[in-house]
């Protein structure tokens, strides 16, 4: 039976059970003779799913209806601006900082910090309009269905879910480190070696798994409570970062800021690509917009408040550091610890280690709560199980993907050396947050029955270019060590991109509550900047990328495709035999010739009508 036939009384009969319906409920699975015919018509549904886009109100009301129960809207703009400061002021800052400082930038490492929060601010308004107008738990996942269709959904929500893992299990491994400083030891005395391991594998942390499960368990129950605690938690750390800046300023010697660039502009724009990595976590906080009280109010101030917040903070904090040693002589793995030892302050090491505390037990936790809600809203769509879409109607929270992933992450946390961990930077993150720009774009300037074919080709133009542009000025950066030439060439190519777009393709949609302002300009920018950033970033990133993602395309083709194909089309003939307020579940093309599996469907210009029963 495929889930369209179920009744809310079959479903809630299933919230606590674990059978097969659960996991792969829809039609193309229910026996081997349908899952070959379901393979059969690859093709044709790939073709279906690649042009079809979700509808606002589907992602509003009928995905979000699938988790059984409502989510509990009880967080404020107060409350989002503290999850923002949470979730990016962690491990970033108090190891990256130093490392960069000595090997690639110098006392420009706050340059470096400026350009990443600049890329990162120009995400943020993007992100916001988004957040403001769709608001549930996908994020970037629901925002691209949205725009760009399922497929590149599907891609970009799946590399964001391994760079919440791999992040989370980096951030409890250094939580140990940190924890053994506190008590004088050694980082590596909490850890147990298993000798018949690899050496990459064989520091087992058991610490690591008790906090990721202590998370877990705070993430379970109470999106509010969490909130709270991430509250008390992040005013320590705030108060710790001031400690940390007027402390340092007071033994800072200025003779320490010369040479201010010893590695060029060049060093400035590679460290600021590792950087991006302390930036990494603000979008975990758009997945809360399905509990904010005032999406259309609470969201911006929550998410620019924060990012400005921590972009002041991390530019302290680097100036601070550079001025209180050489970048010569910081140490890269606790440069703020051995920086306060250098000029005799050896007490304040403990001060720091308990601040790094604090802020990586906060991005643990909102990491925890926005990774859930991602699960949670590709969930609904059926491209992963259903099961993992559950709402737990009494605490209001996601509590079977929250466990999940966090299992996930405890796992990799456990065996894997952090070293391993830390080659697998921001390459995610930085596409995630361009094919979002992306997004914001296509909004603006195309909707269905609006926009004319004429001013469509003319917008594809308009966005090819700028990619196009982008990509070679990114190549060029990494290519030409010393030329200028090609510059010439491919920035004004963005320019003239963006102009055309901004004056010969008019606006197709207004955002109704809040929007970008300086459309196409930013979103435009945006693409630029995440862009070259990724050209700065090591080669082993960009393989992990490519594994990876070569892995989302198999399960695609052999699960979610034929999962969330039956789940729509069966959700759309439940809409022709019981209207409601919303007109149709999807907008776009399907494919030319019905497959196998659409039985009574008739094709009519390229939209599939289901007979009326």
């Amino acid at each position: 039976m495929g889930v369209g036939n179920d009744t809310d009384e079959g479903i809630r009969r299933r919230g606590c059970s674990c059978t097969k319906n659960d996991f792969l409920p829809e039609e193309s699975f229910q026996s081997w003779g349908n899952y070959a015919r379901a393979l059969k018509a690859t093709p044709a549904r790939f073709k279906d799913r690649m042009l079809t886009r979700s509808l606002d109100a589907t992602e509003l009301h009928e995905v979000k209806a699938r988790s059984q129960h409502e989510m509990k809207k009880t967080l404020s703009w107060w409350d989002l601006m503290w999850f923002g400061i949470g979730a990016v002021i962690g491990a970033g800052i108090f190891v990256l900082t130093g490392l960069e400082a000595q090997q690639h930038a110098g006392p420009a490492v706050v340059l470096s910090y400026v350009v990443s929060g600049v890329s990162a601010m120009l995400s943020v308004f993007c992100y916001t309009e988004f957040a403001v107008e769709i608001p549930v738990a996908g994020g970037s996942f629901a925002y691209l269905r949205v725009e760009l269709g399922d497929f590149v959904a599907f891609i970009a929500a799946g590399n964001i879910l391994l760079e919440y893992v791999i992040g989370g299990a980096a951030v409890a491994r250094s939580w140990t480190s940190y924890f053994a400083t506190l008590c004088n030891h050694k980082p590596e005395d909490f850890r147990i070696i298993a000798h018949n391991l690899s050496p990459d594998y064989s520091n087992l942390d058991p610490i690591a798994v008790v906090v990721i499960s202590v998370i877990c368990i705070l993430a379970v129950l109470s999106t509010k409570g969490s909130s709270r605690f991430n509250y008390i938690a992040s005013i320590i750390h705030v108060v710790v970062i001031l400690f940390i800046i007027i402390a340092g300023l007071i033994k800072a010697d200025t003779k320490n800021y010369t040479p201010f660039d010893p590695f060029g502009a060049r060093g400035v724009f590679q460290a600021s690509a590792v950087l991006f990595f302390a930036y990494v976590g603000f979008d975990a906080v758009s997945t809360m917009a399905e509990e904010t009280k005032n999406p259309a109010r609470d969201i911006p101030i929550g998410l620019v408040g924060s990012m400005l917040i921590t972009t002041l903070a991390y530019c302290l904090l680097a100036i601070t550091l550079c001025l209180m040693q050489p970048y010569q002589q910081i140490d890269k793995d606790a440069p703020f610890s051995v920086a306060f030892e250098a000029v005799g302050m050896n007490w304040a090491k403990y001060v720091v280690a308990a601040g790094a505390l604090k802020g990586m037990t906060t991005v643990l936790l909102v990491s925890a709560v926005g990774q859930a809600r991602y699960l949670t809203h590709i969930a609904r769509t059926h491209m992963m199980p259903p099961w993992l879409a559950q709402v737990n109607g009494k605490t209001g929270t996601p509590v079977n993907a929250t466990i999940v992933m966090l299992c996930a992450t405890a796992v990799i946390a456990f065996f894997t050396d952090l070293g391993i961990l830390s080659n697998l930077l921001s390459i995610s993150t930085l596409f995630i947050f361009m094919l979002v720009a992306v997004a914001l774009l296509v909004r603006r300037y195309y909707v269905t029955g609006v926009t004319t074919p004429a001013n469509r080709n003319k917008l594809i133009a308009c966005i090819v270019l700028i990619l196009g542009s982008s990509i070679a000025t990114s190549a060029y950066w990494g290519l030409s060590k010393h030329g200028w030439v090609g510059y010439t060439i491919t920035v004004p190519i963005w320019l003239l991109a963006t102009v055309a777009l901004r004056v010969f393709v008019p606006h197709a949609r207004d955002p109704k509550l809040w929007g970008v302002p300086l459309v196409p300009w930013l979103p435009s920018a945006s693409i630029a900047i995440n862009i070259f950033l990724l050209g700065s970033i090591d080669k082993a990133s960009f393989a992990r990328f490519g594994v990876w993602t070569g892995f989302l395309l198999l399960y695609y083709v052999f699960f979610g495709l034929h999962a969330s194909y039956d789940t729509s089309k069966e959700m759309e003939e439940k809409r022709i035999q019981d209207p409601t307020p919303w007109k149709k579940m999807e907008e776009g093309a399907v494919p030319s010739a019905p497959d196998s599996s659409l039985v009574g469907v008739n094709v009519n210009n390229g939209a599939a009508t289901y007979p009326s029963t």
